[in-house]
């Protein structure tokens, strides 16, 4: 019985970056081998355990065939047969089909070294085909090591189109997708994720709503980039540079969906795009099944980022109305999540990367300056139920007039 290093420690050891877990490959062991010293089973599909001292995951090598679709669609054997080549050969990529024996020489037969000193992200064998799950996968190691240079082979590319075109990446269950789809998300370069999975084919399957924005034309003054698509990328783009959590980035991902149902002949404006994109937001949250503040914020950023960006031009009550419907006075941590998500959209332009954005600064003192109102005041004054809510409504309006005559943007 003997352990490997496999995977993501080892290649990251190799690439100098910090091992955040290690995973270990058993060979020669059976499940009453690994009970007997002690360690507890946690696989469900196939034989993982954790180690009773270093709490590391420690999996009997195994081998695997296609016995139908999707990600489950796999019979294993992990029987105390089965070699560590043929445990690396079943896996993705070949700069993740490295091992090494704790002490031991680099364990490579598949060119994964060549492979990541090249900056290659390539398939190990033709067997990479049979699991759809590993579109998204390369789509997200492509977004996490892009900074580095990685870019996928052009054969492995094929291959994931393969698998766009085939209908296999429709079997993969909604808990699968956004699993990869939230690591995409959180990843250095996030856009790249979905530039990846534009390029085979599989964001027309898995989203189409975002798949449908490419050759969207904007206004060129407003956005140099014109095509909608590529605005969404270099509004994550921002959202990493400004290390945004995941329901911001949730939110700019959906903001802007409702641009792909426009009619084209009233291109390149997109009058009421924020109510159509709200409605599309919620869809792709209740199909991807997105954690609940993910959809709330994303269907609010949808609904209300135009008022953001006009944020200057508001009325006194325009403010307070996007104040109440934001419930900024009581759930400040969302209010500036959403003013984050349209700094990042408005970043999120040609030539905007670097460009100020007051309005954010302008909201943020407004609900200040909103929640400065002394109800129990109010009530002093004999105000209660309906009228004690108009007259907060009031006060809170008066105070928002206040913030407006006073309020100078700041000087860079």
């Amino acid at each position: 019985m003997k352990n490997y290093l496999v995977g993501g420690a080892v290649r990251d050891q190799l690439l100098g970056l910090k091992v955040t877990e290690r995973d270990w490959v058993v060979v020669g062991a059976t499940p009453e081998a690994m009970h007997a010293q002690g360690f507890t089973p946690v696989g469900k599909d196939f034989p993982v355990f954790i180690h009773p001292r270093s709490g590391e995951e420690y999996a009997l090598a195994r081998t695997e065939r296609k016995s139908g679709h999707g990600y489950h669609g796999f019979t294993f054997n992990a029987s105390a047969e089965v070699t560590l080549e043929e445990d690396l050969l079943r896996r993705d990529l070949t700069i993740n089909a490295m091992a090494r024996e704790p002490g031991g020489p680099l364990i490579d037969p598949h060119g994964g070294l060549r492979d990541l000193k090249g900056r290659w992200l390539r398939h190990v064998s033709p067997a990479f085909a049979e699991d759809p799950l590993r579109v998204l996968r390369v789509a997200r190691f492509a977004a996490r090591y892009h900074w580095l240079g990685f870019r996928v082979a052009e054969e492995t590319m094929a291959l994931m189109r393969q698998l766009g075109d085939g209908g296999e990446l429709a079997h993969l269950t909604a808990e699968r997708v956004w699993k990869e789809t939230e690591k995409g998300l959180m990843e250095r370069d996030p856009q790249i994720y979905f530039q990846v999975l534009e390029q085979c084919g599989a964001l027309a399957v898995l989203l189409p709503e975002l798949a449908r924005l490419r050759g969207v034309p904007q206004p060129a003054a407003h956005h140099p980039e014109i095509d909608t698509l590529e605005h969404q990328y270099l509004a994550l783009q921002q959202c990493a540079r400004m290390q945004l959590p995941l329901t911001a980035r949730f939110a700019v991902l959906v903001h802007d969906l409702g641009k792909g149902l426009t009619d084209p002949a009233e291109w390149p404006r997109h009058i009421a795009h924020e109510e159509r994109s709200a409605r599309l937001a919620e869809q792709v949250a209740e199909r991807l099944r997105a954690p609940a503040e993910c959809r709330e914020l994303g269907i609010l950023v949808a609904r209300f980022h135009t008022h953001c960006h006009r944020a200057l031009e508001l009325k006194p009550e325009t403010v307070w109305k996007l104040l109440r419907s934001l419930d900024a006075i009581r759930r400040p941590e969302r209010w500036e999540l959403f003013l984050s998500a349209c700094e990042a959209d408005a970043r999120g332009r040609s030539g905007f990367a670097q460009r100020d954005y007051p309005q954010a600064t302008y909201l943020r003192a407004a609900a200040d300056a909103a929640r400065q109102v002394d109800v129990t005041a109010l009530r002093t004054r004999g105000f209660d139920g309906p009228e004690l809510g108009d007259a907060i409504d009031k006060a809170r309006i008066q105070l928002l007039k206040e913030h407006k005559q006073t309020w100078q943007i700041p000087s860079p």
